[in-house]
Order: C-alpha cells, then sequence, then structure tokens
C-alpha cells in the first residue's frame, strides 16, 4: 500500500532496498578487509621435515648364532685345558719341593750310615746291621725317585759334583772321580746336593 511504481521499494521498517544493498557491501567489504588482515598477521606454518625412518635392523641367522656359540664354546676349553696343564705342573712341583725338603732332613743320617760303614770293626752283627740298615734307607730314597751318585772313577760333571781338590794320578783318566768326600743326590732332573769330589788329572 505504501509502494509506488518508479520509486524504490520500501520495507516495512522504513528502509528501501538500494540501503540494504549498500548495508550489505559494506559488510562484504568489512568481512573481507578482517581476513586480509589475520592472513598478513598469521605466521606461515613452518614446514617440518618428517626425520627418514632408520633403516630395520639386520638379525643375525641361525648359522650365524651358531658359529658364534661354538668359538665361545672352544675359547672356553682351550682356557680349560690350560688351566688343567697348569694346575697339574704346580701340584707336581710342589710335590717335588715337599720330597727334597724331606730327603734334605735325612741326610745327615745317611751321612752317618756311611762313616759307621767306612769304621773297621770287629763285630760283625753289628756291621751287618749298620749295612742292612743302609740298604733300606737307600731303598727308601730310591722309592721316593731319589739317586745316590759320586762314587770312585766316574767322570767328572761340573752340573752334578762339586770339586773341592785337585790331584795327579797315573793311574786313572781326565777328570776323573778319585775320591768322594760327600755322598751327592738327585731327584729327576733337580739336584738336592752336589757331591764333593776330588778330580784326578
Amino acid at each position: 500500500s505504501g509502494i509506488r511504481l518508479g520509486t524504490p521499494a520500501v520495507t516495512s521498517r522504513g528502509m528501501n532496498t538500494e540501503d540494504m544493498d549498500q548495508i550489505a557491501e559494506a559488510i562484504a567489504m568489512v568481512i573481507k578487509g578482517g581476513e586480509e588482515k589475520i592472513a598478513e598477521e598469521t605466521p606461515e606454518a613452518e614446514v617440518v621435515e618428517t626425520p627418514a625412518a632408520p633403516e630395520a635392523e639386520v638379525l643375525p641367522t641361525a648359522d650365524e648364532l651358531l658359529r658364534a656359540e661354538k668359538e665361545k664354546y672352544l675359547r672356553l676349553a682351550a682356557e680349560y685345558d690350560n688351566y688343567r696343564k697348569r694346575s697339574q705342573k704346580e701340584r707336581e712341583a710342589l710335590y717335588t719341593d715337599i720330597r727334597v725338603s724331606t730327603v734334605n732332613e735325612f741326610l745327615p743320617v745317611y751321612d752317618n750310615l756311611e762313616r759307621a760303614l767306612r769304621q773297621e770293626t770287629a763285630d760283625e752283627a753289628f756291621k751287618k746291621g749298620v749295612e742292612m740298615t743302609m740298604q733300606g734307607f737307600t731303598a727308601c730314597l730310591e722309592k721316593l725317585g731319589v739317586h745316590v751318585f759320586g762314587d770312585v772313577g766316574e767322570a767328572f760333571d761340573p752340573n752334578i759334583h762339586n770339586a773341592i781338590m785337585h790331584c795327579e794320578d797315573e793311574t786313572l783318566g781326565e777328570n776323573v772321580i778319585a775320591e768322594v768326600f760327600q755322598r751327592g743326590f738327585i731327584l729327576g732332573e733337580r739336584v738336592i746336593r752336589f757331591a764333593m769330589v776330588k778330580v784326578a788329572n
């Protein structure tokens, strides 16, 4: 009823369509400007490089594991064998030291028996008893692996004999033992006591 032809349309609130268009245009411009400002103020998103995935771990094969375990076993077996041999040598050396120490304590007894045998006596029973005692003593030493050496007529050996005197004797060869002052004792290759002798020529 309030609209005339040829004039802008008027809304029920007293605004024509041109005013509405202008308002809508202004609102659109404000929205567009706000979006542009927000875009300017917002920093660009940083590009985060995704680290490359690590290479897959190569697992040892069954043959490699078996070979490694076999090497460990062989190494352990060799170490045990060396330990066993070393322990055996130590035990043997300890046993030898004990025998040598024991025999050393009985050497004065041997020397006294030998002196008694050199003495002249009319008591044959006494002499026979001393001889039997010496034989039994020598047999015990041999059971322990101890050998007595140092007799007249033997060749002089500086490794086992100790020459304390020298003489000239045409009846004996060169470097021959002419007299024995003290017998020597040896255990294997270990000299317990050197024989003290007189060497001829």
